[in-house]
Parts: C-alpha cells; structure tokens; sequence
C-alpha cells in the first residue's frame, strides 16, 4: 500500500517543542507551491520501478508545518496535480494535519470537496496554561469548538493529538483532557510525551531556568493513565502514541512501520523504496529555488543489511504486532535472530517484552520504554 506525504512547511507562530522543519515566514508561500507542483511532475514514477504497473496509491498524507494555513485554492492546485500525475484508490486515506484555529465551517467544507477525508487536529491541550507553555496558536475554546465543526461538516475519521507531561499539568487535568476526546466521540486519539529536543526554544528556556523542566516521572504516570482510559473506552493501543478504535487505524503510519515504499513531496521530507531512504533539504528557500532550476535537493542512503535490521525492529516493536521471529530468521538470518533473542531475555524476564505466538512484543509495562528496549536489540 504505497503512498505520498507532503510536508507543508508553514506554521502561523513557533511551537517551543517543535524541531521538525517550519517557517514562520509566509512571503514565499506562492513560490513553494509552484515548486511544489514542479516536484510533483518530476517525481511522477518514483513509486513505479515499472512504469507500466502504475498500483494506486492507498494514502495521501499533508503534513508539517501547518498545512491548514494553506488557502484552498492553493490545496486545489496541489490536488488537482496529484491527480493528473498518480491514481488513488477508491477508498485512498487522505489526510490533513491542521491546527483548531484554521478549521471554520468554510475551510472544513472546501476540505471535504477537495476529497480529504481524516483529519488530524493538533489540539495538545484543552488547557489555556498548556497552550501559552507550548506557544500555541489556538486557544482553549477553540480547541473545544473544533471537533464539533468537524463533525458537523461530515467529518468521521478524525483524530487529535494530545501532549502529555507539561509541567504544571495535574494528573486530574490529563485526565479531563483525555475524557474531552473521549466523550466527542472521535474514532482515534494520538498522544505524544512532552520531549526538551536540542535547539527548540523550549530547550533554551529550561536551561536558561525560563521554564519549568519536564518530569519523567509525571509523564510515566500520565502515560499509564491514557493507556487505561483508552482501553475502557474501546480504543486499541495499537502503536506507541497511537489509540484507534477498530476501522480507524491510521492506514499512512500503518505502512511506515511494515516498511512499504512512500514518496514525501517538499523541504525535508522523507521517501523510501525497499533498502534506500532519500530525504529532501530541510531549507524552504533553497528547495524553491532548486526547483526554479527543475532540480531536488536531496540526499540519499542505501541501508545495509544491519539498517534494515534495527529499522525493522524500531518500527515493529512500537506496534502491538511486534516483531515477526520467522521474518527475521528469513530476512535478516540465524545470527541476527539469536543476537536479537539474547538481548530481549532480560526484558522477557522482567515482563516489559512478551514473547509468544512466534511474535516478539512490548507489554504494556513495557510501552512507555518501547524505543530504549529497541535499541537495546540493535545489531
């Protein structure tokens, strides 16, 4: 199930956390999207080795970056391109990130004409304090008000994601912020822990003693406590920060972490084919201007044989599916099935990886240390 991710690299102001690639500059706005549609073209056939096997594509994912800043006579070109160059399936996901404030009943609207049809909401709290502390753009009413948009637009498949472990937050108001989601009926909830990434400005202002740092700890017991409510209330855990209720799996990740081929369209963004990985520049200006010259500036990594093995267990175990032991026996060989079953015996003892069923997978004791565990399995 091949798909597409474009990176949207506008934001209307800068979140303290965020160190993915974004601009608070918009003057050059009209020229990403020219490039953009260049890109398009000159990508055409990167998903088809064989040109005359054209498979539709099964996701379309817009991401950033605030792609619901984009106006949508800009998103109507971008569709309008896609489609006269790839073929989506009948029932293709197509989602958008957007943030509460972009989403009035007109811009919901010209979204389900254009054929999105998930939205992922970046809503992180319900909480003024949590809001101004991230630097968000929206506010707590905002945030409540959107998910009643959505639906009333026609919106179902809808998911919001939610950051835990900000200080300040009590245990009680996670909770609240949880139950908000839960009680609006949303078929799918994303949660992310609160991480000090280098050279954010969250990461200045603790070392600065401008913010309060985070608490490990509190973001532990906060993570216990989603994972609880989540599964009272019907939603699978099924991938670290992911909760879905059955139907409503997000298909675009899904094929990240069973390794199918994607193509990702704009500054930084991220493509792969079976044992190749190749990644744009993360520079709006010179990506513009790259493509002025019909040229991409990106880089690419053919992944040996143990990459491919630490990717495979990286993404495996974030999934309540894990790690299929036959596939490594097949894929990978004896010596990195054994290397892989020693590093995993003193997690199986202390119950936080359960092996069972020829599949090798994190507890839920074990989830909130999911990435440590992995790398702990590395060759």
């Amino acid at each position: 199930m091949p798909g597409i991710y474009i990176h949207i690299p506008f934001c209307r102001q800068a979140c303290h956390y965020c160190n993915f690639h974004f601009s608070v500059s918009q003057k050059r706005r009209p020229e990403f999207v020219k490039a953009l549609l260049k890109e398009i073209v000159i990508q055409k056939d990167f998903l088809y080795p064989d040109t005359n096997n054209r498979v539709p594509l099964d996701t379309l994912y817009f991401g950033g970056g605030t792609p619901s800043l984009l106006e949508t006579a800009e998103l109507e070109k971008i569709f309008n391109a896609l489609h006269k160059h790839f073929s989506f399936s009948p029932n293709a996901e197509i989602t958008l990130e957007a943030n509460p404030d972009d989403l009035i009943p007109e811009k919901l609207e010209s979204l389900r004409e254009l054929s999105v049809n998930r939205l992922s909401i970046g809503i992180q709290s319900f909480y003024e304090d949590d809001l101004r502390y991230m630097n968000r753009s929206h506010n707590s009413r905002q945030a409540i008000d959107v998910l009643n948009y959505a639906q009333a637009a026609g919106f179902v498949n809808i998911t919001a994601d939610l950051i835990y472990g900000t200080p300040g937050m009590s245990d009680k108001q996670w909770k609240q912020n949880i139950m908000q989601l839960v009680k609006s009926g949303i078929p799918h909830i994303s949660a992310y822990s609160l991480t000090v990434e280098k050279k954010t400005a969250l990461e200045v202002f603790i070392r600065k003693g401008k913010a309060a740092p985070v608490d490990d700890d509190q973001s532990a017991r906060q993570f216990e406590i989603l994972c609880k409510i989540a599964s009272q209330y019907g939603y699978e855990h099924y991938e670290v920060s992911n909760f879905g209720k059955k139907g409503y799996f997000s298909k675009h990740n899904l094929s990240y972490w069973s390794g199918e081929p994607y193509l990702g369209l704009g500054p930084s963004a991220h493509s792969f084919t079976p044992g190749v990985r190749q990644w744009n520049l993360a520079n709006t200006c010179k990506y513009i201007d790259s493509l002025k010259l019909g040229k991409i500036s990106a880089q690419k990594e053919v992944l040996t044989h143990e990459q491919q093995y630490n990717e495979y267990v990286m993404t495996s175990l974030r999934t309540m599916w894990g790690v299929d032991e036959n596939l490594v026996k097949l894929r990978f060989g004896d010596k990195y099935y054994k290397g892989m079953i020693r590093s995993a015996q003193k997690y199986i003892d202390n119950g936080k990886l359960v092996l069972s069923d020829g599949r090798l997978k994190v507890s839920q004791k074990g989830m909130f240390f999911a990435d440590g565990i992995a790398a702990d399995l590395f060759a």
